[in-house]
């Protein structure tokens, strides 16, 4: 039975919550995309505030660790880190496509399929992501994909295939399987307090001074072709 604030910032939109014993008591989340920076901190906050409690008084903080948004991991982590860092108490970790299966899972999304295959975006038709059996449990290694009309021929010839991410409607663009099911959807914090309170009686906590998050593929930065001058 723990306290723990829940920080999901991979991907446009965040979110913050706090759970209690594995159920969401409270949480707080976006409608602006790319505000991570100025509502994370702000949403940490509130949610404290409403349960009428500090940070200090919470056992432990998990955050999503991607794949994702390269900035929006940055500052969820960060943030994660900082509240660790100040409170004594420790990190946990969640895969972010765990994050969407798991939340699929929740709201009965995945009902009458044999497999959940979780679409975070990446670019033009690419995403990351892996396969997942009806039991919410992880069959394949996290990689990023391009998405083309054949992807995922074995597991739609096995039966029903939930599709769930925000790149979801993008793949329903190319897959075109009748046992394939479509659900764009973003992660949200308190979905993740299930599995948080599951990783917290179990030990596995991160070293909060080494952790990064999982950004799959390196960050590229690009020069802007507007001139300033």
């Amino acid at each position: 039975m723990a306290r723990i604030i829940l920080i999901e910032t991979s991907g446009q939109l965040c979110s913050v919550a706090l759970s209690d014993s594995g159920k969401c008591i409270c949480s707080r989340e976006s409608d602006t995309p790319r505000a991570h920076a100025s509502l994370t901190a702000q949403y940490v906050k509130e949610v404290l505030d409403e349960a009428g409690i500090s940070v200090p008084d919470c056992d432990a903080v998990c955050v999503s660790s991607g794949p994702g948004s390269y900035t929006g991991l940055r500052v969820g982590v960060s943030t994660a880190k900082g509240l660790c860092f100040a409170a004594g108490i420790p990190l946990i970790s969640m895969c972010t496509l765990d994050i969407l299966v798991a939340q699929a899972r929740q709201e009965g999304l995945s009902q009458g399929c044999q497999s959940i295959v979780p679409v975070i975006d990446a670019r033009r038709m690419e995403v990351y992501t892996a396969i997942y059996g009806a039991d919410g449990k992880r069959r394949s290694e996290i990689q990023a994909e391009i998405i083309d009309s054949s992807s995922f021929a074995a597991e739609l010839s096995e039966g029903g295939v939930l599709f769930t991410g925000d790149a979801a409607e993008k793949c329903s663009t190319v897959i075109k399987n009748p046992s394939a099911r479509f659900v764009q959807a973003v992660p949200h914090a308190a979905m993740m307090a299930p599995g948080a309170e599951e990783a917290f009686n179990a030990g596995k906590f991160e070293n909060c001074a080494y952790f990064e998050p999982f950004y799959l593929k390196q960050f590229v930065a690009t020069t802007s072709k507007k001139k300033l001058f």
